[in-house]
């Protein structure tokens, strides 16, 4: 059964990709009763800040670690509601574990509700599925290694090699080892994408192949905020059609129907 302290956890809620709509409604209602919200300026938009009318919003991109941690539980110490609001879906390159794990070492409980990744706002963007039957069903989301580095076996020139759908965040201010690593294993004329600052008003898509990727980039200017996509599934005459809706494939829902050419 749950104690009194548990009934107020820190909630950490994913904001979506940019478009304030693009919040969940389990987050948007977070918002609204919340007392401190505790946001990434530099990537949350604050017109999401809207949902929270009652609530004091701080931003968290000139606060260290133990800055952030301590205005969440001397917040909550106070009986208020606190949301730390992260950019896309918390669980990812969103430096959670550290903050829960802070938070847990002072016996203050959290809870995390998802929210939308931009790699699939910019698949929204492009019109883009990334699993394709019969041409690629796995998806990859990665990262080059630059500052932070990623362990030997996540190197994406062995991410790569199984030439399936990827996403690559953090990543655009090296696009020229970003594009080397892609052309050794999908091969220059494969096609790519860049969608810039997926779902906010200033998006970007650029459409091209792995071999310009670095130049395309360049000339837009292109150095941060973007995910380069690389996937079998952005050339449309890979595409097959799923047996799910095939009239002759039956399933759990649905009985198939003759198949005319047996006949």
């Amino acid at each position: 059964m749950a104690d009194n302290d548990s009934l107020n956890p820190v909630i950490f809620c994913g904001a979506g990709p940019g478009d304030p709509e693009l919040i969940t409604v389990k987050g948007k209602k977070a918002l609204e009763r919340a007392d401190l919200v505790v946001y990434a300026g530099s990537l949350v938009p604050r017109q999401l800040l809207d949902w929270a009318p009652r609530a004091r919003a701080v931003d968290s991109a000139g606060l260290n670690l133990d800055e952030i941690v301590d205005l969440m539980a001397s917040a909550r110490a106070g009986g208020q509601k606190v949301v730390r609001l992260h950019t896309g879906d918390p669980s990812l390159y969103g430096a959670i574990a550290e903050q829960i794990r802070a938070l847990e070492e002072r016996k203050i409980p959290c809870r995390i509700i998802p929210g939308v990744t931009a790699a699939f706002a910019a698949a929204a963007a492009l019109g883009l599925e990334y699993t394709l039957p019969e041409v690629c069903q796995s998806l990859i989301l990665t990262r080059m290694a630059g500052r932070t580095p990623v362990p030997d076996a996540e190197a994406l020139e062995k991410l790569a090699s199984h030439k399936t759908s990827m996403v690559i965040y953090l990543s655009a201010g090296l696009v020229q080892k970003v594009a080397a690593a892609l052309e050794a294993a999908y091969g220059a004329g494969a096609p790519c994408a860049v969608v810039y600052r997926a779902s906010w008003p200033d998006q970007q898509i650029i459409r091209t192949r792995i071999g310009d990727l670095a130049a395309r980039m360049t000339e837009a200017g292109i150095k941060r905020q973007a995910l380069i996509i690389v996937s079998p599934a952005l050339d449309a005459g890979q595409a097959k059609p799923s047996r799910l809706y095939c009239r002759t494939f039956s399933h759990g829902f649905r009985k198939a129907a003759e198949d005319p050419k047996k006949r």
